[in-house]
């Protein structure tokens, strides 16, 4: 049987990144004899992946230097996503295309490549292999849209809506077969297979992680009286089981030891949470025109998000009323919006909420003191994601 058209997309992409006569996907240690499990400083003060021979690895696009500080993997990230997303024309291929281009913020692929970097790695090994959690949340965002009946993401039609409900599911479907595709094809490219292995493992996982906490948060419509430790578990698996994913992916593909990768599991967690709080309080601090997405799907599904949640907890018997009325189902989704960020800006809940977000972010950069500077660029990361206003 002959192999499959879209597979070895990545070598594809590589192919086009690699200079004339260069080789694409030799085994670790085969260029110049050095065993599995060397580690070896690289310039730039980078650890070597295990067993990578010097100047070896994966080809850079020509506009980076990831021996440098200044190393932004976001452009390659892009790069790949654009070769691998090309596929062979099929009706497929247009629709698992139009998902992931142009690519959203790319903060999971970019904290697998950071928490890589963060051990001792050289992040642009990682690129081609971090796409895969780009896969997997978009698939995730495909499936999700069409379950909440979104119609507008990232400022334009949603899958389902431009291609249909059908396609848009296949779709989705392909996108997570995609993803472990992907991070298989990472033993091609020279890492070794144990760590290949307990990679896909920890995304596996945490899939399974977030399809419970999305079967959770569907239990909670309706239930404003659920309390916060309910949401914070939900938030925990639906959005921060990714984000570990990510950062444990990471740090395994790059040698990081057993406590750097515990460290950096706890940092995601925090972070996870903290992203999905202040995604809740979007809807009352951006316009839909900023946010790319509607801002009224919460109220429309009655779901008690953070600031409702935290409203709940300050209000008095009259604001409580009022909050229970606007996410009762009776009002305009948009007349809705508008009592309900009212009284949630009577009882100091969106301050109080926006207070609750910083102390998550400051717990998640306290798990990264142990890695000094190697860990700032992972606080930067962070500190611009929580800072978003879109």
């Amino acid at each position: 049987m002959g192999a499959h058209p879209r597979r070895g997309r990545i070598h594809q992409a590589l192919r086009r990144l690699r200079p004339a006569g260069a080789r694409v996907g030799r085994a670790r240690g085969a260029r110049d004899g050095r065993q599995p499990g060397d580690q070896r400083r690289v310039r730039g003060g980078g650890r070597r992946i295990p067993g990578r021979p010097a100047g070896g690895g994966v080809v850079k696009p020509g506009y980076i230097d990831s021996r440098t500080e200044d190393f932004d993997p976001a452009p390659a990230l892009r790069h790949y996503l654009a070769g691998t997303a090309a596929g062979d024309g099929d009706r497929l291929d247009a629709v698992t295309r139009y998902a992931v281009q142009p690519p959203g913020k790319l903060v999971r692929p970019v904290l697998l490549v950071e928490s890589a970097a963060a051990v001792g790695a050289d992040p642009a090994d990682l690129v081609p292999i971090a796409v895969a959690l780009e896969y997997l949340h978009v698939a995730t965002l495909v499936h999700d849209d069409i379950i909440d009946g979104d119609l507008l993401r990232r400022g334009r039609p949603t899958v389902h809506a431009r291609y249909g409900r059908d396609e848009a599911i296949v779709a989705g479907d392909a996108l997570l077969l995609d993803t472990f595709r992907t991070l298989t094809e990472a033993a091609e490219l020279g890492f070794p297979p144990a760590a290949v292995l307990e990679a896909v493992r920890i995304v596996a996982v945490a899939g399974l992680d977030l399809c419970r906490g999305q079967a959770m948060e569907a239990g909670l419509a309706g239930d404003l009286y659920c309390g916060m430790a309910r949401y914070r578990t939900m938030a925990g698996l639906k959005t921060g089981a990714l984000f570990i994913a990510a950062c444990a992916a990471g740090a395994v593909l790059g040698g990081g030891s057993g406590e750097e990768v515990r460290a950096l599991r706890s940092f995601a967690d925090h972070l996870g949470c903290a992203f999905q709080m202040r995604d809740d309080l979007l809807p009352y601090l951006a316009d839909t025109s900023r946010a790319g997405k509607s801002s009224v799907t919460d109220i429309v599904n009655q779901r008690p998000t953070f600031p409702v949640l935290v409203g709940i907890e300050l209000a008095d018997t009259s604001q409580r009323r009022r909050i229970e009325r606007s996410l009762g189902g009776r009002l305009p989704a948009d007349e809705a919006h508008r009592l309900l960020r009212q009284v949630l800006t009577e009882t100091g809940a969106l301050a109080e909420a926006s207070a609750r977000v910083a102390a998550e972010v400051a717990a998640a950069r306290a798990d990264l003191a142990p890695f000094g500077v190697r860990g700032e660029r992972l606080i930067a990361l962070a500190d611009s994601m929580i800072g978003r206003t879109w």
